[in-house]
């Protein structure tokens, strides 16, 4: 840890003045005047000049609690921050430890100069050749929504997820609120598994599905879906949508069948949405595709409230969730303007990863 001499809070408050209050220009100008010391960060500065002016002192000045405490000064202050500015994913016992001080200290310090701990958020990984795809398909979905109102409502967005016997589990946000400790457990890696494949899509407000596809799907079950089974699976949707309707799926390889894609040519020409379609699909956009970031989270928060035993008993939960979700069509309407909001971001920053920006 660094200790300040009084030469040298004086210079530093010399720099404040002369970069008339901005903590940043401050420490440019001393490290150009002091170049030899040891360069303290830009935020001193202006926590300098606050504690002169409410104390008159270059060390904290803290209430009486009924309890004693360590006198902290400025430059242990300086230290904690300067340690997190330096490695902004470091934590507070480890700050603590190093410092041979107490991890509360270090938490006060953060909390005073209103320092807080943010999520990390994950996010899909890309490769340089996406951003440009990505950012063309946003564009091109914008450009086309703003001339026609109604063509949002006539997209058939798809997806498929995979449903197994542990599902997930947070522990971070699993809670049991008692008394006492209730020693509570969790049974995970169950060495009975099973697991099914399961197909939804959804179009203005009409839910489309869901279907259990096999474990392992290949083009050939999934051109007899197309054909038989999708044809099916629409009737309830009205016909002047469904005359006009656009396909969307990603890139899966079942998706890429060559029969699959001579179908969609023959029954949604030059309205489908795909990979090497008329309209091509971005690769590794989960973030872009409605029902990844908006129903199946949804639908697995039900489904896995309580352990599944069985796979019947899994399937007859996802089938009940979905008829949740279908008696609530506004929030497909909610889906919709997500998809607005996301494209949007996804144009202003490149094409690169977004949801971080959400």
């Amino acid at each position: 840890m660094h200790h300040y001499t009084n030469i040298e809070f004086a210079d530093m408050h010399k720099a404040f003045g002369a970069a008339y209050g901005n903590a940043n220009l401050a420490q440019r100008i001393y490290e150009e005047q002091h170049p030899q010391r040891h360069i303290p960060c830009h935020t001193t500065f202006s926590r300098l000049d606050q504690r002169l002016r409410d104390s008159g002192q270059c060390q904290a000045r803290k209430i009486d609690s009924g309890r004693h405490r360590t006198v902290r000064t400025l430059n242990f202050e300086d230290e904690v921050l300067q340690r997190f500015e330096n490695n902004p994913r470091t934590s507070t016992r480890a700050v603590s430890h190093t410092m041979g001080t107490s991890h509360m200290s270090v938490w006060r310090v953060l909390s005073e100069y209103e320092k807080h701990p943010f999520h990390i958020q994950k996010v899909q990984t890309l490769m340089p050749d996406d951003y440009h795809d990505r950012l063309q398909f946003a564009e091109w979905y914008l450009h086309t929504a703003n001339n026609d109102p109604d063509f949002s409502r006539r997209i058939l967005w798809t997806d498929e997820a995979c449903f197994s016997r542990d599902g997930f589990f947070n522990t971070h946000n699993s809670h049991i609120w008692s008394d006492t400790n209730p020693k509570a457990v969790e049974n995970v890696r169950n060495q009975w598994k099973f697991s099914v494949n399961i197909w939804v899509g959804f179009v203005d407000g009409y839910l489309v599905g869901p279907y259990v596809f096999p474990a392992r799907l290949d083009g050939h079950f999934y051109g007899i879906f197309l054909e038989e089974m999708l044809p099916e699976l629409l009737e309830d949707v009205p016909i002047n949508i469904r005359r006009n309707l656009i396909f969307q799926h990603d890139g899966a390889p079942a998706h890429f069948d060559l029969n699959c894609r001579n179908y969609l040519n023959v029954h949604f020409p030059n309205r489908w949405i795909g990979r090497a379609g008329p309209i091509a699909w971005p690769a590794r956009s989960p973030d872009m595709t409605p029902v990844d970031f908006c129903v199946w989270g949804h639908i697995k928060t039900i489904v896995y409230e309580t352990p599944v035993d069985t796979v019947e008993e899994l399937v007859a939960r996802i089938i009940l969730a979905f008829d949740d979700l279908r008696d609530r069509p506004q929030i497909f309407r909610r889906i919709r303007r997500s998809i607005i909001r996301r494209y949007m971001l996804c144009v202003n920053n490149g094409g690169r990863n977004f949801e971080q920006f959400l």
